[in-house]
């Protein structure tokens, strides 16, 4: 059996032979965007959240837009996402921070970001690594923790003990692909309720078989 350092190579190894082209999984054109979508992913996919966004940047284009704007306009153009009301004023407040305190600008430092009203950890990494180019830490979604657990990486249920577990054992310029990646294979391969054991590449290291 293979010890977490040697499973986390050959993850890598497969992952980015497999998607060799690392990317959110978000449609955005800045980062502003980036940080309301993912926002808005929270318990939604993100096929739904880029139907959602082209109309609702079109109407509410910068932040200056979104603080400005009417909680039941807000409400009314991201219904679909589901918990609308809490993502409403979360996209809202968060806007409002933006201009308040950051000049109307995302802000590229993790500290700065989790001063936003609806944005964590998890929000923040996404942020940094897709419109900064920042590895500050490493995404924790529901795809990345099902996999690290099924794959013996971390034991942990909690997505910050995970990212601690996980942080370690990939280099520090991958951790934004890693993320991606494993979104990606999450959705392909690893699903959550009937992965596709038999076609998986990682199958027979897998301590899940």
């Amino acid at each position: 059996m293979l010890d977490k350092a040697e499973m986390a190579a050959l993850v890598l190894d497969v992952l980015q032979s497999r998607y060799p082209h690392a990317r959110p999984h978000l449609a955005h054109r800045s980062a502003w965007e980036l940080l309301a979508a993912t926002i808005l992913s929270a318990q939604c996919t993100d096929e739904r959240v880029n139907r959602i966004t082209p109309e609702l940047f079109r109407r509410l284009p910068d932040p200056a837009a979104f603080a400005a704007a009417a909680v039941e306009e807000v409400e009314e153009l991201i219904r679909s996402a589901g918990f609308y009301h809490n993502k409403a004023r979360s996209l809202i407040a968060a806007a409002g921070g933006i201009m308040r305190d950051f000049g109307g600008e995302v802000p590229s430092r993790m500290e700065d970001l989790l001063r936003l009203d609806g944005v964590g950890r998890k929000t923040a990494n996404v942020v940094l690594s897709g419109a900064f180019g920042l590895n500050e830490g490493l995404a924790v979604d529901t795809h990345v923790a099902r996999i690290s657990r099924r794959l013996g990486l971390t034991a942990a249920a909690d997505a910050r003990e995970i990212e601690a577990d996980l942080l370690p054992l990939f280099p520090r310029r991958e951790w934004g692909g890693v993320n991606h990646r494993m979104v990606s294979f999450g959705r392909e391969v690893c699903k959550a309720r009937k992965p596709l054991c038999a076609d998986c590449p990682l199958g027979v290291p897998c301590p899940r078989l």
